[in-house]
C-alpha cells in the first residue's frame, strides 16, 4: 500500500509492477445542488486514510452515436455517469520526493462524451517508460460544462460559463498543490489532450487563469478554433433555455439547478440536433466570456501570451474517416452530392458557395492525382479533415512559432494494414500508440500490433517533450522546430521523417476561409 499526504488528507493507493496507482481522487467538491452550473469549489478535507481505488463516475453524457472500436477510440467506453464526477487518477513510479515531469491528460469526446478513466488512457506505460507522473481527469461535459449565460445574466449571476474549462483549471491547481507528494514536479507540467481535449488545451493557452499552471502543451487533433464567440454561445444558451421553457432571468436561471437531470439531457439532445452537431459543429464548447477566456485564444497566442510554453501540435491524415463509419451515404457520394456538401460549409453560399466548392474540389483532386484518392468520398474526407482539424493545427503552430522557438508539428499517417482504406489514419487512431494500449480488447479488429515500433517511437517523443520541451529522440531522430516558411512537420508512419509543408495546396486553400 502507498500512502500520500495531500492538502485534504491522506490517500492510499496500490503498487503494481513498480507503478503506484491512485484512482478517483476528488480535486473539487461535487458540482451538484447549489453548485450545479457554478465554478468548482475545493473538496472537503477528511481524517484518517482514504482509499483511492475506485475511479468514480464519469460526467453525465448521452450515449455516443458510434459503437465498437470507434467508441473506444473516442474514449467513450466505460463507467457509470453522474454529476458528481470531478475526479482524477494518478500513475507514478514512486511517492518518493523525486521531481519527475508531470503529464496531465484531457480526454476528448466533442465536449459531450468521454472519461479520463477509460482503459485506453492508462498511464502505466508512459509512467514506467519515461519516469513521469501521469494524471487523467474528468470534467463537466455538454450543457452542464459549457452552457454560456454570462452575456444574459452577467458573470455574477446565479450560474456561470465555461464550467468544464474551470474544472480543468481546478485540476491543474490540484496538481500544483499536491503532485510533489506523488513524486512529481509542479514546475514541469505538460498538458496533453486529443480532439476536444486538445481543443481544451488550446483554450487554456489563451486563459490567463491557467498561466503558470502548465509549462508545455501537446495538442492531438485539436487546436484553438473551437472557442465560440460570446454571441454564438449566447444564442446556443437561449435556444437551450427555450427548450426547457425558461427565460434569461435570474429567477429562471436559478431554476436550472432544480430541473431534473433527464429534462436537461433531453433539452441538450434537441439543441444538438437543431444546431449542427452532425456536420462537425460543437454547440457546447468553451466560449469567450470576459473572465476565464477574455478574448479569442488565437488572438492571445498571436500577441505572445503563450510565449515560453513549448507546443507540439498535429493531426491524423484521415481524421474524418472515423465519423463516416456509421454514415453509409458518405461512401456513395456523387460529384453533385460532394459539391452540395462542400458548398454548405464554405462562405458565400448560393452561387458564391458553389464557386468556392468547385475550387475546393478541384484543389483537392489535383493534389491527390498521384495517390489515387479521387473518389468523392475520399475528397470529402480530406476536406473535412483539413477544415476541422489540420488547418486549425497549422494556424496555431504558425502563430506560436514567432514567440516560442520550441514549436513542433506532426502528421500521423499510419493506417492498419487490414482496414487501411476503410479507416485510414483516422481520428483517434494515435491514442493507443501514445498510451501503449495497442492490445486493448476493443481494438483487436484494427490489427494494431504491427504498429508496436511506431508506438515506442511516439512514446519516446512525447516523453522527451515532457522532459525537455523538445520531442527529438532516438526513435524519430531530430525533430526540426516549426517555421512558418518551411512548415517543418514530422511524419509519423511506417517510417518517421521530416517533411516541409506537407499537403500545402490544401492548407493554402483555407487561408482566410475559416474564422478565427
Amino acid at each position: 500500500m502507498s500512502v500520500v499526504e495531500t492538502r485534504q488528507g491522506r490517500l492510499s493507493g496500490v503498487e503494481r509492477r513498480g507503478i503506484h496507482l491512485f484512482r478517483g481522487i476528488r480535486y473539487a467538491a461535487p458540482p451538484v445542488g447549489e453548485l450545479r452550473f457554478r465554478p468548482p469549489e475545493p473538496p472537503e478535507a477528511w481524517g484518517g486514510i482514504r482509499t483511492a481505488d475506485d475511479v468514480g463516475p464519469a460526467s453525465v453524457q448521452p450515449a455516443p452515436p458510434i459503437v465498437g472500436f470507434a467508441r473506444s477510440l473516442l474514449g467513450t467506453v466505460g463507467s457509470k455517469t453522474s454529476e458528481d464526477c470531478l475526479r482524477l487518477n494518478v500513475w507514478t513510479p514512486g511517492c518518493d520526493g523525486e521531481r519527475r515531469p508531470v503529464m496531465v491528460w484531457l480526454h476528448g469526446g466533442a465536449f459531450l462524451f468521454g472519461s479520463g478513466a477509460t482503459a485506453l488512457y492508462s498511464g502505466r506505460t508512459l509512467a514506467r517508460r519515461g519516469d513521469v507522473v501521469v494524471v487523467t481527469i474528468n470534467y463537466r461535459l455538454g450543457a452542464l460544462g459549457y452552457l454560456h449565460l454570462a452575456e444574459l445574466l452577467g458573470p455574477e449571476g446565479p450560474v456561470t460559463s465555461n464550467c468544464g474549462l474551470r474544472d480543468q483549471i481546478a485540476a491543474l491547481e490540484w496538481v500544483r498543490d499536491n503532485i510533489e507528494g506523488f513524486g512529481g514536479d509542479p514546475h514541469n507540467v505538460t498538458v496533453f489532450g486529443e480532439s476536444a481535449g486538445a481543443m481544451s488545451v488550446g483554450a487554456l493557452l489563451g486563459a490567463p487563469r491557467a498561466r503558470r499552471l502548465f509549462h508545455r502543451a501537446i495538442l492531438q487533433s485539436g487546436a484553438c478554433h473551437n472557442v465560440a464567440s460570446s454571441h454564438r454561445a449566447t444564442g446556443t444558451a437561449e435556444f437551450f433555455l427555450n427548450e426547457l421553457g425558461l427565460h434569461p432571468t435570474h429567477d429562471d436561471a436559478a431554476k436550472l439547478r432544480e430541473i431534473p437531470l433527464p429534462a436537461l439531457m433531453d433539452a441538450q439532445r434537441r439543441t444538438l440536433g437543431r444546431l449542427g452537431f452532425a456536420t462537425g459543429g460543437l454547440p457546447f464548447q468553451p466560449a469567450v466570456d470576459a473572465d476565464v477566456i477574455p478574448y479569442a485564444p488565437l488572438d492571445a497566442i498571436g500577441k505572445g501570451d503563450a510565449a515560453g510554453i513549448p507546443v507540439l501540435v498535429g493531426t491524423n491524415r484521415d481524421e474524418w474517416k472515423l465519423f463516416t463509419l456509421h454514415e453509409p451515404r458518405a461512401r456513395r457520394l456523387t460529384e453533385e452530392g460532394l459539391l452540395k456538401r462542400v458548398a454548405k460549409l464554405l462562405p458565400g453560399r448560393d452561387a458564391g458557395g458553389r464557386r468556392h466548392a468547385e475550387l475546393a474540389v478541384e484543389t483537392y483532386r489535383r493534389e491527390r492525382l498521384g495517390r489515387g484518392e479521387l473518389s468523392p468520398f475520399e475528397i470529402w474526407v480530406a476536406f473535412q479533415s483539413d477544415r476541422i482539424f489540420r488547418y486549425p493545427a497549422a494556424r496555431l503552430a504558425e502563430l506560436q512559432a514567432p514567440h516560442e522557438t520550441r514549436t513542433f508539428s506532426y502528421l500521423f499517417t499510419w493506417a492498419p494494414p487490414m482496414l487501411g482504406e476503410r479507416i485510414g489514419a483516422c481520428h483517434g487512431l494515435e491514442l493507443p500508440f501514445v498510451f501503449g494500449t495497442l492490445k486493448h480488447p476493443l481494438l483487436r479488429p484494427l490489427g494494431l500490433r504491427g504498429g508496436a515500433q511506431l508506438a515506442r517511437d511516439l512514446q519516446q517523443a512525447w516523453l522527451a517533450f515532457a522532459h525537455t520541451g523538445n520531442p527529438s529522440s532516438e526513435g524519430v531522430g531530430v525533430w526540426d522546430a516549426y517555421d512558418p516558411e518551411l512548415r517543418s512537420t514530422m511524419v509519423l508512419g511506417r517510417r518517421c521523417f521530416i517533411e516541409h509543408a506537407p499537403l500545402e495546396s490544401e492548407r493554402c486553400f483555407w487561408e482566410g476561409r475559416l474564422p478565427e
